[in-house]
């Protein structure tokens, strides 16, 4: 294989091979559905995606995630990924975007990867992020540092609605009571939700998921991994880095990162060549959960590419029998 230049662009192939990568999480992760056991079903995931990253053809690495890299067997921060050959890439990955959705058997959970040129993503610890997302029609017309009220009013505007028919999508955790409280005086429908805010947040930008905005708090590496998407879609959010201590808010200086600073779209995800993947691992709005049919199992995927606007989705078939490594024993 000839190695190509460490400046060269994503080429079209990687997208598939991305796709590659969250469905083997995928369908290993999907094997805990309903068990009650989160931490075995993230390190299926991961140790899936990890083997399979091993034949991708990129230099990449891991610029933010959920691990660290003393938090083994996570895909930790700094990991290198791929094969070595290809492009230069950061990456931002979750490889079970849900663990305690797969352990309970609920909804929305994800194996997600994106990729970017080197430099593109934001290179940020994992802490809290605080989120508003829209998709297309209500772009520019955000602010998170306004009044909630002030935010519907823009995309219900934008959207050509009343507030009374816009949907706010946010996780329910006493954190978000006052966001809450807000959202129903000013008498809007609120979808909560327990876990999995990407899903939520790439469910803006897709009129038939009914949802037509993301509020709160959550993870910074679900995040960054939201903002590719969005970008891929037309779609926008916003963020705030949130330390929950002084331990966090050093790193976060050592960084470079300045945690009162709004984190817009081009902070998050520079440039226009990003490839957001993801297959689902439960049922969802968006995408299907993995299914299991005895010599084989099936997948549902998007994988979408900001440079050319692309969006696709994939129904993968694999065969079990070759992949005696999914089965628990």
């Amino acid at each position: 294989m000839q190695q190509r230049g460490e400046g060269e662009t994503m080429e079209r192939s990687l997208s598939m091979e991305l796709v590659r990568v969250t469905e083997a999480a995928a369908l290993a992760a999907a094997r805990w559905m309903g068990r009650g056991k989160k931490d075995e079903a993230d390190e299926a995931a991961t140790s899936a995606m990890r083997d399979v990253f091993d034949t991708v053809p990129m230099k990449g690495t891991v610029v933010i995630g959920e691990g660290e890299m003393d938090e083994a067997p996570m895909l930790y921060i700094g990991e290198k990924l791929g094969n070595g050959y290809g492009p230069r890439v950061d990456v931002a990955v979750d490889p079970l975007e849900g663990t305690n959705i797969v352990a309970s058997g609920g909804w929305n959970a994800l194996a997600v990867v994106a990729v970017a040129d080197h430099g593109n993503l934001l290179h940020a610890p994992d802490m809290y992020m605080d989120k508003i997302a829209v998709g297309p029609e209500a772009v520019g017309m955000i602010d998170i540092n306004a009044p909630i009220i002030d935010n519907l009013k823009a995309v219900a505007k934008a959207k050509n609605k009343d507030i009374e028919d816009v949907v706010a999508i946010i996780l329910n955790r006493p954190r978000h009571e006052r966001i809450i409280a807000e959202l129903r005086e000013a008498g809007a429908r609120i979808k909560l939700i327990n876990d999995g805010d990407v899903a939520a947040a790439i469910n803006t930008a897709f009129d038939h998921t009914g949802v037509d905005i993301l509020f709160g708090s959550g993870g910074a590496p679900e995040g960054v991994l939201a903002a590719v998407a969005l970008k891929c879609l037309g779609g926008e959010i916003q963020g705030k880095l949130l330390p929950q201590n002084d331990a966090e808010l050093e790193r976060c200086k050592k960084m470079g990162i300045d945690v009162n600073r709004v984190l817009r779209m081009e902070d998050l995800v520079k440039g226009d060549d990003a490839i957001f993947a993801a297959t689902g691992v439960t049922d969802g709005e968006l995408l299907r959960g993995v299914q299991f049919k005895g010599a084989y199992g099936e997948t549902h995927s998007v994988v979408m590419r900001a440079k050319s606007g692309t969006v696709r989705f994939i129904e993968g078939r694999h065969s079990l029998k070759k992949k005696p490594n999914l089965v628990i024993k």
